[in-house]
C-alpha cells in the first residue's frame, strides 16, 4: 500500500476522477444524501491517500486554518476496505500532515457520530452536542496537537 499526499495542483485527472468518485459513492450514493459534494475546498486543500494496484483504497483531505474553520481540518475520511486498520492509517498520514505541512496545534472536524470512537482512538475529543448535517448526525470533536 503506498501513502500518497498531494495538493488539488498536483493531482493527475485519473487521480481526481478516482478520489471524486469513491467520495460521491459512499457519501452521495451508500447514504443516501443529496448534497454539494463537489465544495471548492478541494482546491486548496492537501489530498492523501492510500494506494495499491486496485486503485485508491482510502482518502481523506486536510484544510488549512480558515477554510472550514478557524483551525485546521480533516474531512473526506473514507476507506473502501472498512475495520482493516486502513482507516488508521490514513487519520494518523493526514494528523502527519496538518502538522507538518500547516503547522497545525489543533485539528478540528465534523465526525459522523457513528465513527466517534475511531476517532477517538487516535486522540480526538467530541467538542459539541450531536447534530444533524446533511440529514446524518454528527459531532464535533478537536485534536490538541502535542
Amino acid at each position: 500500500m503506498e501513502l500518497i499526499i498531494k495538493k488539488f495542483n498536483e493531482l493527475d485527472i485519473n487521480e481526481l476522477y478516482e478520489i471524486l468518485k469513491l467520495r460521491v459513492d459512499v457519501f452521495v450514493v451508500e447514504q443516501n444524501c443529496a448534497y454539494p459534494e463537489v465544495d471548492g475546498k478541494d482546491l486548496s486543500s492537501y489530498h492523501v491517500y492510500l494506494k495499491d494496484e486496485e486503485g485508491i483504497q482510502a482518502y481523506l483531505r486536510v484544510l488549512d486554518k480558515g477554510v472550514s474553520y478557524d483551525d485546521v481540518s480533516i474531512g473526506r475520511v473514507i476507506s473502501k476496505k472498512r475495520r482493516s486498520g486502513l482507516g488508521t492509517q490514513l487519520i494518523q498520514a493526514g494528523i502527519d500532515v496538518a502538522k507538518n505541512k500547516l503547522d497545525a496545534k489543533k485539528i478540528k472536524i465534523e465526525a459522523q457520530t457513528y465513527a466517534k470512537t475511531f476517532y477517538e482512538n487516535v486522540g480526538f475529543v467530541q467538542s459539541s452536542e450531536e447534530f444533524l448535517e446533511d440529514g446524518i448526525p454528527h459531532i464535533e470533536m478537536i485534536l490538541e496537537i502535542k
